[in-house]
């Protein structure tokens, strides 16, 4: 008996080449061309739903691998079975055919996959424009042109009517260009300094900046028309500016930092790469912007991120409905496939040219105030604090934004139970309830401060209860102050990084009673691979007040990178009245050089802190403009 462990069909891709990238694509959507309906208008992958209807979803199976299938054969490749599409595309957009997948409608889902038909005319027009019959193009056309009236919502949607635009360009059919004009002036309006921007008017940035505000303005400052030259400068300069930053979320293996929402897109990431490339903009050496897109591409290929067909799978590091958006459908996860706009390039471009670069390991502490993060790197993992971020109204929205620290090794836990407090794994979260079974968390800030080294934050977990937040880089420490005030009896959950958990695992028994340099209490667990640590430093700024160590096992697919983990958790129940908590808080791997570092001793002073209350930077994102 033969047993599939991965199905991934990037496992074993060394991505040194180009013919290497062309054979992943095709690797990628060869496992889809048994899901196709009849008049192959229509992809289906799988019976879970998103809130869009179902034609939509088969739809979404259509149109999201062209983002790779487009480069693919803009840049000389071949794909068999390139026939699927372009009749998928014909008969799909005719009003007449039983497969037809509707009318775009205002904020429709259709209006989202309208972008990735222009991007494939706009690339490799041959074959998915003249490989049509007449009656074919005429109802594609119309399809397109009708969705360009269609308003889209005020966000990153803007750029599909761009997309539609430069399609419907390339192939010679007029539209009234004041409606791009019109996007392009919205999308432009969520700019904030320093090449990041907004995603539309929210307090949020997170990977839809590099893998769609700046895919898609760099797609538009290559391809865009020349009477709006101005214009494609400044997308492509904006890009160029934030990259040094957006750089800081990559780590040496290739992960990018799992922070906010569609993640189900896992190696979109590698996109923002792959689209400087396209547009041209060596905004780093090229050997070094080729080894991002690699090495993103080569963690990938190692995860077991699909089902056992080779379909992609939802969820992130394996197969985990519960971290998708209402916006997720089987199809989704496609748009990962943004990842293979290098393949346009002739292969002696010098994106494909140039020998990849090693990583190079980053020392210096990095304060994002646009995104409200500040960096640091240990053992190859990148960690940041964050602050500042407003979630958006879904599922699990607080765990994608709103923890104190994120890293690339560690990655993230989102609730099995919606804010369950006495089940929740609280990683890097501090976590209130009343009743012992609902949490209450950081969700929304009313003030949110970054300095070089620190962020400060005023946040309100629940009725009657007020909470001030210091976070503090001691790398590879980093240092939690909350400030309490609660006029209720309230149970508290604080707790640090979650590790894997493996069979063979010791016994849950590392917890430390005390260490040195005032620290009351530490939970500390150690596996083969890591060890994580969260030793409480209330003592020192609350007298005769230590909270209770513990380390859980936490539920079962919770954890968005590994299925079972460990989380050291701090436990205490707070009267009413003013309460001060604290906690150095570290986890790395056992393979490090060096020996564990121990518990920082020293603490900041009441006075060292006040300053931060005002000082430093409103986290950018955060201080909106007045509308």
């Amino acid at each position: 008996m033969t047993f599939v462990l991965n199905a991934n069909p990037l496992k074993g891709n060394p991505f040194r080449t180009r013919a290497d990238a062309q054979q992943a694509v095709v690797d990628l959507i060869a496992p889809l061309l048994s899901a196709f309906s009849p008049g192959k208008a229509r992809v289906h992958l799988g019976s879970a739903d998103a809130f869009f209807d179902t034609a939509a979803a088969h739809l979404e199976g259509l149109v999201r691998p062209l983002w790779g299938l487009a480069p693919l054969l803009a840049g000389g490749g071949n794909f068999d079975g390139i026939e699927f599409f372009v009749e998928g595309l014909a008969n799909g957009s005719d009003p007449d055919h039983p497969e037809y997948w509707g009318p775009v409608k205002d904020r429709d889902q259709r209006m989202v996959e309208s972008a990735g038909i222009g991007y494939a005319l706009a690339l490799a027009p041959e074959t998915f424009w003249d490989g049509m019959s007449e009656k074919g193009r005429t109802n594609l056309s119309n399809w397109l042109l009708a969705s360009l009236e269609c308003a889209p919502p005020d966000n990153n949607w803007h750029f599909f009517h761009v997309m539609v635009s430069l399609g419907l360009t390339r192939v010679g059919i007029p539209h009234d260009t004041s409606i791009i004009a019109a996007d392009l002036d919205a999308l432009e309006s969520y700019a904030i300094g320093e090449g990041w921007y907004r995603d539309g008017m929210d307090r949020r940035a997170d990977h839809y900046i590099p893998f769609a505000m700046h895919f898609y303005g760099l797609i538009y400052a290559k391809l865009g028309p020349d009477t709006d030259h101005v214009r494609r400068e400044r997308f492509a300069r904006r890009a160029r500016e934030s990259m040094p930053q957006i750089a800081h979320w990559f780590a040496a293996d290739g992960a990018a930092l799992p922070y906010g929402r569609s993640l189900t897109y896992r190696f979109a990431h590698a996109g923002i790469w792959g689209a400087l490339a396209f547009a041209d903009e060596e905004v780093l050496p090229w050997g070094e912007i080729r080894g991002f897109w690699a090495r993103n591409l080569r963690y990938w290929s190692e995860l077991d991120i699909t089902d056992r067909t080779g379909v992609l799978s939802t969820g992130y590091g394996y197969t985990q409905p519960t971290m998708a958006e209402r916006y997720n459908s089987p199809a989704s996860p496609y748009w990962a496939m943004k990842a293979f706009a290098p393949l346009a390039l002739p292969k002696d471009h010098p994106f494909w040219a140039a020998e990849e670069s090693a990583f190079e390991t980053r020392d210096e502490v990095v304060s994002m105030p646009q995104p409200g993060m500040i960096k640091w790197e240990d053992e190859g993992d990148v960690t940041v604090l964050s602050g500042g971020q407003q979630p958006m109204f879904f599922g699990r929205a607080a765990e994608k934004f709103n923890k104190f620290a994120y890293s690339t090794r560690y990655a993230f836990s989102v609730e099995a139970e919606a804010r369950g407090f006495a089940t929740g794994p609280h990683d890097n979260m501090l976590a209130f309830s009343e009743d012992g079974a609902v949490a209450h968390i950081r969700s929304q800030e009313s003030v949110a401060r970054i300095g070089q080294n620190w962020m400060y934050s005023a946040w309100f977990p629940m009725p009657e209860v007020e909470v001030e937040t210091w976070l503090l880089v001691h790398a590879p420490w980093h240092l939690r102050i909350h400030k309490v005030r609660t006029k209720r009896h309230v149970q508290t959950i604080e707790g640090g990084f979650s590790i894997a958990r493996r069979d063979g695992d010791p016994a849950m028994s590392a917890l430390a009673p005390s260490l040195a340099g005032g620290v009351s209490g530490t939970a500390r667990f150690a596996t083969a691979r890591d060890t994580t640590v969260l030793a409480d430093a209330s003592a020192p700024i609350a007298t005769a007040f230590s909270r209770e160590a513990r380390v859980i096992a936490a539920t079962p697919s919770t954890n968005i990178l590994f299925p079972r983990s460990w989380v050291p958790q701090l436990t205490a129940a707070l009267e009413p009245g003013d309460w001060g908590l604290a906690c150095w808080v570290l986890a790395r791997p056992n393979s490090a050089k060096a020996a564990f570092p121990d518990v920082p001793s020293k603490m900041p002073t009441a006075a060292e802190l006040e300053p931060m209350r005002t000082g430093g930077d409103v986290v950018t994102v955060w201080d909106l403009p007045p509308r």
